[in-house]
């Protein structure tokens, strides 16, 4: 049976600023100050960072980019439902060389775009199907 189980740990380095560390180690510090990452934007960015990837490894088998950028943005709002993000979209700004390998990932681009919305991006399949999230609070060690 393959691994599914995909975790995070979240560590209070201060106030308002965390750590994010996966199994591997890696971390990721962000928080409520003026020069961190919030929250919503990590949520944007796990949302093109997925499909960015997806379209990288699929145009890039061809031709490197001379340029790749994705933009991905929303309209943070709060209402009766509370608060969420409306109107998300992810923009791809890629050049390829004008040759005949960046022809071949040029014409690739948009279906490998299509796919990774459709099929594979994992963290925009699940925003756009959703899933119930638990919360709870573990026992004290002490």
């Amino acid at each position: 049976m393959a691994d599914t189980l995909r975790s995070v740990r979240i560590e209070r380095l201060g106030s308002g600023r965390y750590v994010a560390v996966n199994a591997q180690g890696a971390r990721l510090e962000f928080g409520s100050g003026e020069n961190d990452f919030s929250p919503v934007e990590l949520l944007l960015a796990a949302i093109g960072g997925c499909t960015a990837i997806d379209a990288d490894v699929a145009t890039t088998r061809h031709s490197e980019p001379l340029r790749f950028d994705v933009v991905v943005q929303g309209d943070k709002i709060g209402d009766e439902q509370g608060h969420r993000m409306e109107n998300l979209s992810v923009t791809f700004h890629v050049e390829f060389p004008a040759d005949e390998e960046g022809d071949k990932a040029r014409a690739i681009l948009p279906r490998a775009v299509k796919l990774s919305h459709d099929r594979l991006c994992t963290v925009s399949r699940t925003v756009e199907l959703g899933t119930p999230i638990r919360s709870t609070i573990a026992e004290s060690e002490a």
